[in-house]
């Protein structure tokens, strides 16, 4: 399904393949030879999804862009897989259910394996394999840790400002103003424009 959103409408090349069952929303340009599964979501919120050439996004997958966080350029994004407002170097590898957050940067040839998470704002250099169920955070150079080290991560991850990279609004914000901001947010979508065929 293709739908305008913001007044912008997803890019198809005829070199592309888009499932009858996957969804692009708004400002979503694909590159050459790239594929979007079943189930796929590629959603352009407030910012835009540019995926490359040669690029497969599994089934179940959502790539959200975000303002000032746009999504970036993959080789594979797995099914389940999560990428809102982050960039994607050339030939990374997303693995099923992996997470990656506003602002973080995932290096060339970078591995994101089962479930981790890149967190906010970080960097996982080119090259760094994040093993299954782990999670990277921190900036120039993200640090990885293990599951369970939560109290060792959160030193680190308080300052790299989760709440206000995705939701604009300072920690300790009460969750009823995070929330008004947020239904703002999607309410645009009252306006989507579903569309016939490839833009």
């Amino acid at each position: 399904m293709l739908i305008e959103h913001r007044g912008r409408r997803p890019v198809v090349p005829e070199s592309a393949y888009v499932a009858p069952t996957a969804v692009l929303c708004g400002a979503v340009v694909l590159g050459e030879r790239s594929r979007v599964l079943h189930g796929a979501v590629l959603t352009a919120e407030d910012g835009e999804v540019r995926v490359g050439s040669d690029v497969v996004v599994m089934e179940n997958a959502l790539v959200r862009g975000r303002s000032a966080h746009p999504a970036g350029d993959a080789v594979l994004v797995g099914p389940h897989a999560h990428v809102n407002g982050a960039t994607l170097e050339d030939e990374v590898f997303v693995a099923t259910g992996a997470c990656v957050f506003p602002g973080a940067v995932a290096g060339a040839g970078s591995e994101l394996r089962i479930h981790s998470v890149l967190h906010v704002n970080s960097v996982l250099p080119p090259g760094t394999v994040l093993p299954i169920g782990w999670i990277a955070a921190g900036a120039p150079r993200a640090r990885l840790f293990a599951p369970g080290e939560h109290d060792e991560l959160w030193q680190l991850q308080e300052a790299l400002d989760f709440p206000g990279t995705v939701y604009g609004i300072p920690r300790g914000t009460p969750m009823r103003e995070v929330m008004a901001r947020q239904t703002r947010l999607y309410g645009a979508h009252q306006d989507d424009v579903t569309l016939d065929g490839p833009a």
